[in-house]
C-alpha cells in the first residue's frame, strides 16, 4: 500500500515539474523572469523550448552572454554539464526572452550578399564585401515590438543569418575564422528605405539604426549544433504571407570570408554580431512597393535556428 502511494506521489511530482532531457544542440539564451533579479543566462530545452537557468545550475557563471563568451571554454564546459544533467525547466510562459546578445561592441552588416538578391536588384554581384553597420542600441529581443519612427514612411523587412563572435581577433585568416565563431542566431535587419535611398546623403547608417531596428534571437545556437550554416532555409513572413524564401547557400561571401575581411580593419570582440545579408523579396522591390505599417507582424525564420516574431507599432 505504501509503495503504491509513493508511486502515485512520484507521478504527480513528475507531471507538475518539467525537467530537461540531454540534447546535442546547445541553444544559449538571455532571459528574465518575475522571480529573478535582472537578466539571467539559460539554455533552451525540450520540444516546447522551456529554459534551464544556467545561473541556478552554476552560480559562478556570468549573467550576460558577452561575459559568458569572454570566459571561453570554461563557461561552455559548464553549459555542457548542465545540458547533460536532468534539471528543472522554466516554462516559456514564465520567462521573457531577451536578445541573445545585448550591447555588443559592434554590429557589422553586409550589403548585397545574396546572389538572388543581387539579381532582384539588378546589380552586379560584389567583388568584395559591402560593409556598413547598425548601432548596438538598435537591438531588441526576439518577440519585442518594432517601432516605426516618425522620420520614415518606408520601413522594410530583411531576414538575415547573424553570426556571433566568440573570441577576440585581428587579421584573422579565412581558414581559421570559424574558430572565432561562437554561434548563429536569426536577425531582422529592419530598414527605413526613404532614409537609405534619399536621406543622409544616401549613406545607409541612419536608415538602418533606428531604435528597435535589429531584433535578434531566439537563441545563440552554437556552431557545433548547426549542420551547415551556409545551406539553411531562410524566410520572412509578413502577416502570415511569405515574402522572402531562399537558402543561405546563396550567400556571396561566407562567414569565413566576412570575418577575414572585417578583421583587417577592426579588432573583433566576443559578442560582436555580423548580419550576413538578406535574400530577395524585400518590400521596396515589389511592384508596387510594400512597406510595414502599424499592426503588422513579421516572422523571420532560419532552419535549425528558429524564428523571431515582432509586431510593428
Amino acid at each position: 500500500m505504501l509503495a503504491c502511494v509513493r508511486r502515485r506521489l512520484l507521478t504527480v511530482i513528475l507531471q507538475t515539474q518539467k525537467f530537461s532531457q540531454p540534447s546535442r544542440d546547445m541553444r544559449l539564451v538571455q532571459f528574465q523572469a518575475p522571480h529573478l533579479a535582472g537578466p539571467h543566462l539559460g539554455l533552451e530545452a525540450g520540444d516546447e523550448r522551456g529554459v534551464i537557468d544556467l545561473n541556478a545550475f552554476d552560480s559562478t557563471l556570468p549573467k550576460t552572454m558577452i561575459e559568458f563568451l569572454e570566459q571561453g571554454e570554461a563557461a561552455l564546459s559548464a553549459a555542457r554539464r548542465a545540458q547533460t544533467t536532468t534539471l528543472p525547466v522554466l516554462p516559456r510562459s514564465e520567462v521573457t526572452f531577451l536578445s541573445p546578445v545585448t550591447r555588443p561592441d559592434k554590429v557589422v552588416c553586409v550589403g548585397m550578399n545574396y546572389v538572388d538578391h543581387c539579381k532582384e536588384q539588378n546589380v552586379p554581384v560584389p567583388k568584395e564585401p559591402i560593409i556598413f553597420s547598425k548601432f548596438p542600441s538598435s537591438i531588441v529581443g526576439p518577440y519585442e515590438e518594432i517601432v516605426i519612427p516618425p522620420e520614415s514612411q518606408e520601413v522594410d523587412w530583411e531576414v538575415e543569418l547573424a553570426v556571433v563572435i566568440g573570441k577576440k581577433g585581428k587579421y584573422i585568416k579565412a581558414t581559421d575564422a570559424m574558430a572565432y565563431v561562437a554561434g548563429f542566431t536569426v536577425a531582422h535587419d529592419v530598414s527605413a528605405r526613404d532614409m537609405l535611398m534619399r536621406g543622409n546623403g544616401k549613406q545607409w547608417l541612419l536608415g538602418k539604426t533606428f531604435d528597435t531596428f535589429c531584433p535578434l534571437g531566439p537563441a545563440l545556437v552554437t556552431k557545433d549544433s548547426i549542420t551547415d550554416p551556409h545551406n539553411l532555409k531562410i524566410s520572412c513572413q509578413v502577416n502570415g504571407k511569405v515574402m522572402q524564401s531562399s537558402s543561405t547557400s546563396q550567400m556571396v561571401f561566407k562567414t569565413e570570408e566576412l570575418i577575414a575581411w572585417v578583421s583587417k580593419f577592426a579588432t573583433l570582440y566576443p559578442g560582436d554580431v555580423f548580419l550576413t545579408g538578406t535574400p530577395p523579396g524585400v518590400g521596396v522591390s515589389r511592384k508596387p512597393p510594400i512597406f510595414l505599417k502599424k499592426g503588422d507582424e513579421v516572422q523571420c525564420e532560419i532552419e535549425e535556428i528558429g524564428f523571431i516574431v515582432n509586431k510593428v507599432v
